[in-house]
């Protein structure tokens, strides 16, 4: 008899043609959820009678409640080498194997700068002018040669993206709460004396911080009221390091000139969401990892991940 494996949130119907999953097609029987499920007794309800679950970045938790509730689970497959939306402890009490895929840090670099080109240019309300007979022109872009870009995490992500604003002529600087000046030397970018400094003193912020205690609402109404009346924020990393709020009311205020963001409180958004009609704002639908071949190495290594556990030698694993 087959085992069941069940991949949660595939909402393009491509995680089981963007991979190969004959090396288990033997043993396992493989059944995508296009929709999400919005609530813990949905997803219990629906996961009830599978083994192996293969989930994408954070966006089903697996709380202890959860994990309790599913005791055929065995196996759950996250993307990526580090998910936060995982009881560890619960899942190892519970008998269930946590694994692990890689993961790039290119797509959510370029994503940033969709986002961060895209705020500078209009190019939203230019092209949707464009399209439905509007206006010849109705903005003034904002330069980036020349002007600051404050990065808040100097890590995998921070780092190339400083590249890239190095190569636009952009002054950089960057401040995470361990940041040293050996570290931003090495980048080519400028130390900032604080949060606030940086803040205050930057024409573009962007945010690629790990969501901690210490970074969750790292960016509230103070935060926010230090930036330049002209200054855009992008953040692509974990939507509570910034109080969507005081986002909220900066943007509907004109107290920031816009933001870029992809990643949300509640995914997928409610369709009532206030940030769905938020003035100065582009918004993704998390795309920061969602690109062909990020896809291809999720899900490839999602199959290697089965395939090693049913072997008795499991790999990638996590929480431990």
């Amino acid at each position: 008899m087959k085992l069941r494996c069940a991949l949660l949130d595939d909402y393009q119907g491509v995680g089981t043609t963007v991979a190969d999953w004959s090396p288990v097609a033997d043993r396992v029987e493989v059944v995508a959820f296009r929709a999400h499920h919005a609530d813990e007794a949905a997803l219990v309800a629906a996961l009830a009678d599978f083994d192996i679950v293969v989930t994408l970045r954070e966006r089903v938790p697996f709380p202890a409640s959860v994990l309790a509730a599913l005791p055929r689970l065995k196996l759950l497959v996250a993307s990526g080498m580090r998910n936060a939306s995982i009881d560890y402890a619960a899942a190892e009490a519970h008998g269930v194997t946590v694994c692990g895929t890689a993961s790039s840090s290119a797509p959510p670099l370029e994503l940033t700068w969709a986002l961060l080109l895209g705020l500078a240019r209009g190019l939203v309300p230019e092209s949707t002018a464009l399209r439905e007979g509007g206006p010849w022109q109705s903005t003034v872009g904002a330069d980036l040669g020349g002007r600051r870009l404050g990065i808040l995490g100097l890590g995998r992500i921070g780092t190339r993206v400083a590249q890239v604003a190095l190569a636009f002529g952009m002054e950089v600087s960057a401040w995470s709460q361990n940041l040293t000046a050996d570290r931003t030397d090495q980048a080519g970018v400028r130390l900032a004396a604080s949060k606030e400094e940086l803040l205050a003193g930057s024409d573009f912020v962007t945010v690629h911080l790990k969501l901690s205690d210490r970074t969750r609402g790292l960016i509230g109404a103070p935060e926010l009221g230090l930036m330049r009346p002209s200054a855009y924020l992008v953040n692509t990393s974990r939507a509570d390091i910034v109080d969507q709020d005081a986002l909220l009311a900066a943007l509907h205020e004109g107290r920031i000139a816009g933001a870029g963001l992809d990643v949300f409180d509640v995914e997928p958004l409610p369709a009532d969401h206030p940030l769905r009609t938020a003035p100065r704002l582009l918004a993704t639908p998390h795309l920061g990892y969602v690109t062909h071949a990020n896809y291809t190495r999720y899900y490839g290594q999602a199959v290697e991940d089965v395939a090693a556990y049913l072997d008795g030698s499991p790999i990638r694993l996590l929480g431990r």
